[in-house]
């Protein structure tokens, strides 16, 4: 016997979602894939498929993502020491050569593949080909000393003209946070980072992070304590009460940064839960934070 019920409410939802398939047709969101997500092959596989249905009813789609966990294994494998400073991995020689090798024939090929098996078109876009970079310095928060950190840079430049043509002919563009110098040296980037400076690039409408954490929480121990929306004339009053901090200060700092160079929203979502990407954009509560212009 049929369930009518069950299809009303299935009815519902599609029509809860058409106003924002409407407003948000032909935009480019940029979708930045880390996190525990990244080493569930389910959440993975669904992740990959709302962003192939997000393509397929007229957005056009970005991802750009991490690979520290796998890049971390690999390491340690190798007997490769693996430090941090200020959430940043050192990477030296030894390093950065893991790094490309792991973002690129491994994390990129399987969220490529991953796309391919839903029935999107994927397509592999090294950040090496696309972001120019710096040497990026970090600082000790003691005594203010310069600290070198290996090769890790600071994006300069983007070159969206590749990512543009696959968006073109209806690809979904899958980009490792690798960048090259003019001199022909690779970068480790910061996949937030990386994010950021894309959308901004590219005048992306929507960036989402998808992460490890419901969004942002008044009480780290309180998911009901979930802020849904933010504006960005709320972030430094934010920050000075100490509910932005930590790994979430560079989340924060980036989305700012991209909502004034002509982002519409920010969106920072537990990636952890299936579906949390179309939850967020395609209903009235959505499931995360927001943050917008205001």
């Amino acid at each position: 016997m049929v369930d009518v019920s069950s299809l009303i409410n299935k009815a519902d939802v599609l029509n809860e979602a058409l106003p924002f398939i409407q407003k948000f047709k032909d935009s480019i969101a940029v979708v930045k894939f880390g996190g525990s997500a990244m080493e569930n092959p389910e959440l993975t596989r669904k992740t990959m498929r709302d962003i192939v249905l997000l393509e397929a009813i007229g957005m056009k789609m970005v991802v750009v993502h991490g690979g520290g966990k796998a890049i971390s294994a690999r390491l340690k494998e190798l007997g490769v020491e693996t430090r941090f400073v200020n959430g940043l991995r050192v990477t030296d020689d030894a390093t950065i050569s893991v790094v490309d090798d792991v973002l690129h024939n491994n994390t990129n090929k399987s969220l490529v593949d991953g796309i391919t098996a839903v029935g999107g078109r994927g397509v592999s876009i090294s950040g090496k080909k696309i972001m120019r970079a710096e040497k990026l310095w970090s600082k000790d928060a003691a005594t203010g000393e310069k600290l070198d950190i290996g090769y890790v840079g600071k994006v300069i430049a983007v070159d969206v003209n590749p990512v543009l043509d696959a968006l073109k002919y209806k690809f979904i563009p899958v980009i490792t946070p690798l960048a090259m110098d003019f001199h022909g040296q690779t970068y480790n980037i910061n996949a937030d980072t990386a994010a950021c400076e894309i959308a901004k690039a590219l005048q992306a409408r929507k960036l989402v992070f998808l992460s490890d954490v419901p969004g942002i929480l008044r009480d780290p121990k309180e998911e009901s304590t979930l802020i849904s929306v933010i504006r960005t004339s709320e972030v430094d009053g934010l920050i000075a009460e100490g509910v932005l901090s930590g790994g979430m200060l560079p989340k924060i700092q980036s989305s700012v940064s991209a909502i004034k160079a002509g982002t519409k929203e920010v969106h920072m979502i537990d990636g952890r839960n299936p579906h949390s990407l179309l939850l967020e954009i395609f209903t009235n509560s959505g499931i995360g934070t927001e943050i917008i212009e205001g």
